[in-house]
């Protein structure tokens, strides 16, 4: 490590004349006047601390051939992880005696530092990958991501319309209740017309409607009048800022007291204890979609009274996330498709079948997901129905409260799924579709395997 008293005149001047530079100019650089800068190159001063750690800065390795390659490479790293703006400042003379007294130590701080940096880059290249274009989020993602954030729970919406769901139990209760808000229903025999309209006075509802889809909609447009102060007050208090992005998140909100007017919270809750969270049943007892209590279920999260913590999604046939929310460990991708090895890609190929899924993620935790395909009729030929599948599920620790666990074998292997592959760390899986944004890959012509890389 640097010597108080290492005279180095000889070595700073040559340095400075390979540079092509004048003293003026390499004392500018170096931080010090050029009297200062003279005296040693004429070898009337040794180094010190301040001026090898400007000469680590800027020329580590003349640095190096002055004072040997080990220290000066300690010295020179140790002086730059410390430099980082996230540490208080340490000086010249005290980075000095840490490198001298405690090369152990140092090496720990420069090797900690270099990990930090490493997981810096890794992130950001994952964010750039992931965004693909730009960090503007468009209206529809801008308000998903609200409604993620948020934890899918509202709760001065939620209390409201549990209320209103208790005193409105049932379709016509709920025509009712809307036709004291000003509006009443008329039914449009015409089947390409829109689900449902205003006009003027009126909601009309496509007459091709299934039940449960009607008297969501009838509880939809009641929300919107009911609770047209509270849903003004989310959106003001959102933060978002295009006019796009209010306006469909007051269309988001709206719906999501729909589907809490149909499925009153501690109803709901407790109905869904009784029966293990058996889908099927709970669309039953409350007259709604296999979707809409998979999303309700989602959405149990009162402080004091929350249900089991669920992740939610839809996914079309191409694999995009339409829906997502998680209230558990597991996050979905933002952008791009979902890990091909999930059970849901596999639903979405095989409508009205539940399939059950054991899998781990790379953290280790482990869970049980029901997805299930679904198809939703066009009304004509001419038209092609919708696909999608959406998926349910819960950390393994639930299992005993998730029905469906109970088709797997929790004790035995499990699924090893990740969020996409761009961001799977795993190394060795021959779905794998693209390489880790945050890894390298090794390409090696001689060897042939399923994917045409090693991640390393």
């Amino acid at each position: 490590m640097p010597n108080p008293r290492l005279y180095a005149g000889d070595q700073l001047r040559a340095l400075r004349r390979a540079a092509g530079i004048n003293q003026r100019a390499m004392a500018a650089r170096l931080g010090l006047s050029v009297s200062y800068l003279s005296q040693l190159e004429g070898g009337e001063r040794p180094l010190t601390a301040a001026v090898t750690a400007a000469l680590a800065r800027h020329y580590p390795q003349a640095l190096a051939a002055i004072e040997g390659e080990g220290p000066a490479r300690r010295f020179a790293a140790l002086a730059e992880a410390l430099a980082d703006p996230a540490l208080p400042p340490l000086g010249a003379e005290a980075t000095q005696r840490l490198a001298e007294e405690r090369p152990d130590i140092a090496d720990r701080l420069v090797a900690l530092h270099a990990a930090k940096r490493g997981a810096e880059d890794r992130l950001a290249l994952a964010e750039e990958t992931l965004t693909a274009g730009g960090a503007t989020r468009l209206p529809w993602e801008a308000v998903r991501d609200w409604f993620h954030e948020a934890g899918n729970y509202v709760d001065p919406l939620d209390r409201a319309a549990e209320a209103l769901g208790e005193a409105a139990p049932d379709e016509s209760s709920l025509v009712v209740a809307l036709r004291d808000h000003g509006l009443g229903i008329r039914i449009d025999p015409n089947a390409d017309a829109p689900l449902a309209r205003i006009d003027g006075v009126v909601l009309v509802l496509n007459g091709a409607l299934p039940a449960e889809s009607r008297r969501f909609q009838i509880a939809h447009r009641l929300a919107a009048r009911a609770f047209a102060a509270p849903i003004a007050a989310v959106i003001d208090g959102s933060g978002l800022a295009s006019e796009e992005a209010r306006r469909l998140l007051g269309v988001g909100l709206a719906n999501y007291a729909g589907g809490a007017i149909a499925m009153p919270y501690e109803r709901f809750r407790r109905e869904a204890r009784a029966v293990r969270h058996d889908i099927d049943r709970l669309s039953r007892r409350f007259g709604v979609s296999f979707e809409q209590a998979c999303h309700r279920l989602s959405t149990l999260q009162r402080p004091g009274a929350a249900g089991v913590p669920f992740f939610f999604c839809r996914i079309d046939m191409a694999g995009n996330i339409t829906k997502r929310h998680s209230a558990t460990r597991l996050q979905f991708a933002r952008f791009g498709g979902t890990c091909p090895l999930w059970v849901v890609h596999e639903a979405a190929a095989i409508p009205d079948r539940i399939l059950v899924q054991h899998a781990e993620t790379p953290d280790g935790v482990r869970y049980v997901s029901m997805a299930k395909g679904l198809v939703k009729p066009s009304g004509r030929f001419a038209r092609l129905p919708r696909r999608y599948a959406v998926a349910l599920g819960c950390e393994a620790i639930h299992a005993a409260d998730f029905v469906y666990a109970d088709a797997v074998d929790r004790a035995g292997a499990a699924t090893p799924i990740g969020i996409s592959c761009r961001l799977c760390p795993r190394p060795d899986c021959d779905q794998r579709a693209f390489p880790p944004a945050d890894r390298a890959i090794a390409v090696e012509p001689e060897t042939r395997r399923i994917v045409p890389y090693r991640v390393v």
